[in-house]
This record gives C-alpha cells, structure tokens and sequence, in this order.
C-alpha cells in the first residue's frame, strides 16, 4: 500500500498536518498526524493538495498553431500539452477546442478529425499524463461552425459545450480598441483586414448566430452535456442563456452578469490569468473582484495552465480566501460541474489523483507554489 505522510493535507474544510494511504488507484484512508509505518513517501511538511481540474484551457490550440498559420503535427502537439498541464498539476483537463471561424489559416476553421483519432487512441493507449476530456466552444456567427461539429457528435469525451459571439462591439470585445489590439498583436492582423473582418462578422452574426444557438442549446438538453454561456455581459444575457439550460456562466464580463448568474444558481468560472494580472486583458471584470464579491465558484488556467497554481494562491493573499476555499476553486468545484464526483477532494474512496505542492515566498514578499510530484489514479505522472 502506497501512502504518503508529513504532510499539509488541503482538505474540504480545513488544512491537517497528516498522511494519506492509497489503496491502488483510490484513497484507503486520511490520517491526522505523522505514520509511524516504514515505506512511506515524506513530503517534507509540503501541501499535498487533489489533483487540479481545468475546464476551460486554449492550452492544446496553441501547440497546434504555435505561430498565425504555422499547423504544428497534431501527435507531438498533443504530448506537449499533456506534459505542461500535468506538470502545472491539473490531472483531469477538458481540452477547449474551438469550432467555428471563416479564416482559414485558423486552428477553429479546420477541420478535428484526426486530432480527436490522437486523444481517443493515446488516451487508450496510456499515453497522456493527464486524463483528457472534451470542451467544444462554438462560435455562433461563424458560417462553418455546425460543419466543424460534426465529429464532435456522439463523442463520449464530450463533457462541456459553451456557445460564443465574438463579434467585435458586444460581450468580450464591446471596447473595439481592445478588438484590435487583440487581433493586430495575437493574429499579425493589418488595420484593413481587422475592419475588413468586423464588418463580415457583423453580417455573419445576423444570419447564423440564432439558428446555431438553436441547435446546440438542443444538442446538449437531448445529450445531457452541460451548457455554458460565454462572456456574459448584460442580465439579459445570462436570463437567456439559463432559459435555454445553461448550468455555467463563462467569464462574465461584468459584476451585474455574475450575480444575474449566482441568482440562478449557475456555476461562475473565471480565468487564472485574470487573477494572477490582477485584471483581464480586455478589459472586463477582475476576477479578484467577483471572489471578494463571493461570485466565482471556478478557476480555470484558460490560455496559461501554471496560471491555476498561481491564482490559487493569489486569491488567498487579495480576496480573502482560505487555502482550502480557493483549492474548491481548481478542484471540487470544476469536477462536480461536469459531473466528475469521484475526484476533486482528498477523501476516502475517491481517485488518488494528488499533488504536492511547496510555497516559497518571493522577493516582493508574495507566494508562489511549485509543483514537486503529481499522481493521477494512485500512479506518479510528473
């Protein structure tokens, strides 16, 4: 039997100094105080903390596109993103890939099909450290996003689906000079083609963003996959997105739209980088705020997975929270969403997925975590 001892144990409610025992893949039991058994592994006093669960992560979009137009193989692109987020910590990650775009040197306005053939055959295969899961994010005003869908269809990995409009003047870009220096900086846009591309969108969002909103609210009601909406920004936006069965609201925008969603007990997720910058790169609501404000039930790393950590422990120094609280944020809280009940806790019975973590103290006086070991499933993966 495998067990751990001298050790911070971060649990539900409370942090005990103690052990844990495995038994295989699960948790036998969770002891107060230092075992007294020879074998075990002494963490050193570090925290030992459940493995971390990620949502919402652009991570894998970016290892397939590393460069604007530059296609990266889908296998190494997909062991590189494996390796990152599970030595950030995260052991269970539902990979945010996005369908929909009318660009074609695009990741989302490509086709998925054999990136999806390597997650199915290296997931069975034992290959990846982490235990991928699905998150398709639809981009309704696109003309080829239903399309793109396609192989999405009937897939068992599927486990989120979040309806988008990132049509430039509204929601996440209702500030047009955010828009550009987004698009001229991330994608090397020029000015005329950024315009040249509001002005398509604008089109495109009349024509296609109702009707595609229709049949993927349908799909996730008919298929049981939960529904978020997506950068949020007025009441009306989140009184519509509930009225068609969405459980989780994604990154509002504004502290109005978080608490329309916490009226209708839908589950808040804000992004890592948000916490860590101490603000959001568009411009929108701090994530620091709305956990002050008790209005963010999830973390999720979005474009940087080490930025989970990070925030975690940032929002123990500005918001408030207690060490185990804002773990719920990255553990509990993001697995009971999906439906994943047997993991997120460090608790009898449930997955060994685990991680030790060590807090050092930096020089301007502020904490950062490192990651030293992490197991999923009992099994040690970095």
């Amino acid at each position: 039997m495998t067990f751990f001892t001298n050790a911070q144990l971060v649990l539900a409610d409370e942090v005990v100094h103690g052990s844990v025992h495995l038994d295989g893949a699960h948790i036998h039991s969770v002891d107060a105080g230092v075992s007294s058994l020879a074998g075990g592994i002494d963490l050193e006093g570090d925290y030992l903390w459940p493995g971390m669960v990620e949502v919402h992560t652009d991570n894998f979009e970016r290892h397939l596109m590393p460069r604007p137009a530059v296609r990266w193989d889908d296998a190494p692109a997909l062991l590189a993103h494996d390796a990152e987020v599970a030595s950030s910590g995260i052991t269970t990650v539902l990979d945010a890939l996005g369908v929909g775009e009318s660009d074609p040197e695009s990741v989302r306005g490509s086709e998925w099909d054999t990136v999806l053939e390597h997650i199915a055959e290296f997931s069975q295969r034992g290959l990846l450290r982490a235990e991928h899961l699905l998150h398709v994010r639809c981009e309704l005003p696109a003309p080829n996003t239903r399309t793109l869908f396609a192989p999405f269809i009937d897939n068992p990995l599927v486990r989120m689906i979040s309806v988008m409009d990132h049509t430039p003047g509204q929601r996440q870009w209702e500030n047009i000079d955010h828009a550009w220096v987004y698009f001229s900086g991330k994608k090397g846009w020029s000015r005329e083609k950024f315009e040249a591309r509001v002005a398509q969108a604008r089109e495109d969002q009349v024509r296609y963003a109702q009707p595609h909103r229709a049949y993927f609210t349908g799909y996730c009601k008919e298929h049981g996959i939960a529904l978020a909406s997506h950068d949020d920004t007025t009441v009306a936006h989140v009184q519509e997105a509930y009225a068609e069965g969405a459980s989780v609201c994604e990154f509002p925008t504004t502290v109005r739209a978080a608490e329309a969603a916490r009226a209708r007990k839908m589950a808040t997720i804000m992004g890592g980088p948000n916490v860590v910058r101490g603000g959001s790169h568009s411009g929108n609501v701090s994530a620091i705020e709305l956990a002050r404000l008790g209005l963010m039930d999830i973390l999720s790393s979005d474009y940087v997975p080490g930025s989970l950590l990070s925030a975690t422990l940032r929002l123990t120094e500005a918001a408030g929270l207690s060490l185990p609280q804002a773990v719920a944020l990255v553990t509990r809280n993001p697995a009971a969403c999906i439906g994943l009940h047997d993991r997120g806790q460090i608790a009898q019975g449930l997955r060994a997925d685990l991680i030790q973590v060590r807090v050092v103290k930096l020089a301007d006086g502020r904490q950062q975590g490192v990651v030293r070991a992490v197991w999923r499933g009992g099994a040690r993966v970095a």
